[in-house]
């Protein structure tokens, strides 16, 4: 089967990637990741696609991740789906948007997420996975269209049709950065690895900032991976991918 359909939308002055992703190119149904600012350009994006956005999710709660969520779901009806350990921070944002930036609406969610759960959600199967370091409540959402359920992948390993929707977690080249509040680079390191060894190497990554890459290449050539490197045997589930 095919790998959902994900269109990129760069926005706001942080050039936050907002994705808006659904189970092929011929879907009306979509949901959108991290609807950072620009909502009617968002909106018009999905007009052009003939799609109706169903959900909004949100991989972790910095302004310039969050700062289109009340518009859009105002303007679409979907709901909103954010980290329970940062709820707070959606729900009075202007309180940690650093000076020069703004103004944003607060949101209150109408679904709490902490990591584990699976969700059925415009015809696409959502896992929600607890990775924590860049901020003390991220998520990365593992995407797939829903006829592709992870239980009718081999043992011990997920489809490689899924796209990982990883936030400020892990960039082409790069990381997310440690210095903000819940930012800690054990805990980053200890959440990447875990993507790594969860995910065959030919994952394709779609990053809150810069370019799309994949589990594989990052493991290989990432200088902020060195040690994971060396710690994730080859035998893993990433690892043994990484080179394909």
């Amino acid at each position: 089967m095919s790998s959902p359909d994900v269109r990129s939308f760069t926005v706001g002055p942080v050039q936050e990637n907002c994705y808006l992703v659904r189970a092929d190119s011929a879907s009306a149904r979509a949901l959108i990741v991290d609807p950072g600012d620009e909502h009617e350009r968002l909106l018009a994006g999905a007009r052009a696609l003939g799609v109706e956005i169903e959900a909004i999710l949100i991989t972790h709660c910095h302004f310039d991740h969050i700062g289109a969520v009340a518009p859009l779901a105002r303007a679409t009806g979907a709901p909103v789906y954010c980290p329970e350990i940062e709820r707070g921070v959606l729900a009075d944002v202007m309180r940690w948007v650093p000076p020069g930036f703004g103004p944003f609406e607060s949101y209150e969610a109408e679904h709490l997420l902490a990591g584990g759960e699976r969700l059925a959600l415009a015809g696409l199967h959502v896992e929600v996975i607890f990775t924590p370091g860049h901020s003390a409540g991220h998520l990365t959402y593992s995407i797939s269209p829903a006829a592709r359920d992870r239980d009718r992948a081999p043992s011990g390993q997920a489809p490689a049709a899924r796209a990982l929707l990883s936030g400020d977690v892990l960039f082409q080249g790069s990381v997310g950065r440690v210095d903000l509040p819940g930012g800690d680079w054990a805990t980053l390191e200890r959440s990447i690895g875990g993507l790594l060894r969860a995910f065959p190497g030919d994952t394709v990554v779609y990053p809150g900032h810069m370019g799309v890459t994949t589990l594989g290449r990052e493991r290989d050539t990432n200088p902020f991976l060195a040690e994971l490197r060396s710690a994730i045997p080859a035998s893993t589930p990433g690892a043994a991918a990484a080179g394909s």
